[in-house]
């Protein structure tokens, strides 16, 4: 009869590892090159399609390629820092960064605090009808920017509906798509009413995260609904929070659609954004121009997550 050995209440001895022999067998090295294999065709398209081009358009920023040099690209000279030095002396490429620096600076956090307002209306206050509420403040998200510019050209055009509910009360309502003074701000406030929808549907997801407990702890400690709000819901929501600010951060400073179908740009670039900017280059052929614009935005977008990592991110 076999003999147990005792049990000594002490952790087994972890396994040795797997000889170098049998690590490197050749029926492991076959899983790994079928493994290569089921990749290989995303790693092929990634490399072509997203790496690829890339590297290329860095690599173009630091040359003065234009339309003229495609069909005689050994005609391209490598002109170093030019193009950067260049952008930041060209006054419209300055408007298009102070237009886009208001856009996210102003649209930004209201669009992450009315989106919550929402979200917790939703989620605590609204009981009939919320799935149609759900709906209706998430359907600009899947609505085409053609419609939505419509839309709010009827509204904001000197005799629209806007101007229609001031006049009312007595107030002269301006040519808001034409005033230099509030077409961006028009923009901001369409902005913000088309991705409001999308942060809804990501807090109501995070809220349903907050503990019940802590807040019936909060109550019982007599803490009023505020004090709950910022003591209790928002450090549950550091990390939606986070999700919320980098998604919408970067959306808002790559904004495009807005300016181009709504005001092109105007009036006097009052509207002219970096993105269009950086467009409106291309179409003119200088490629490595608008190569460096973009690379000036994506470390814009770089630094603006940083930021919000640094004050976001959840603490230990």
């Amino acid at each position: 009869m076999a003999v147990l050995a005792p049990n000594t209440g002490r952790a087994p001895s972890p396994r040795p590892p797997a000889p170098t022999a049998l690590r490197h067998s050749p029926g492991r090295r076959k899983i790994t090159w079928i493994a290569w294999g089921f990749a290989a065709p995303f790693m092929i398209l990634f490399v072509v399609f997203m790496a690829g081009p890339i590297l290329a358009s860095f690599a173009m920023s630091f040359t003065d390629l234009t339309t003229r040099d495609l069909r005689s690209p050994f005609n391209v000279n490598f002109i170093g820092l030019e193009n950067y030095l260049n952008l930041f002396q060209d006054p419209r490429f300055l408007k298009a960064l102070s237009n886009t620096a208001v856009f996210v600076i102003v649209g930004v956090p209201l669009t992450i605090v009315l989106a919550l307002l929402v979200a917790l209306a939703l989620n605590n206050g609204i009981n009939k009808f919320r799935t149609v509420f759900r709906v209706g403040y998430y359907a600009p998200v899947v609505t085409s920017i053609v419609a939505i510019a419509i839309v709010w050209k009827f509204i904001l055009q000197p005799d629209g509906l806007l101007n229609g509910f001031l006049s009312i009360f007595g107030v002269s309502g301006p040519n808001w798509l034409e005033d230099t003074t509030f077409a961006l701000p028009s923009l901001i406030a369409m902005a913000i009413w088309r991705n409001i929808g999308t942060l809804m549907v990501i807090f109501l997801a995070g809220l349903q995260g907050v503990g019940q407990e802590q807040l019936e702890a909060a109550m019982m400690d007599g803490a009023g609904p505020v004090k709950r709000f910022f003591n209790v819901v928002v450090p549950a929501l550091r990390p939606t929070l986070l999700f919320a600010a980098v998604i919408t951060g970067i959306g808002f400073l790559q904004f495009f659609e807005e300016p181009f179908v709504m005001t092109r740009g105007g009036p006097l670039d009052a509207t002219l954004s970096t993105a269009m900017y950086t467009f409106n280059q291309f179409g003119f052929g200088n490629y490595s121009y608008a190569s460096a614009a973009s690379y000036v935005l994506f470390l814009g977008i770089v630094v603006l997550s940083l930021v919000q990592f640094r004050f976001l991110r959840q603490k230990d």
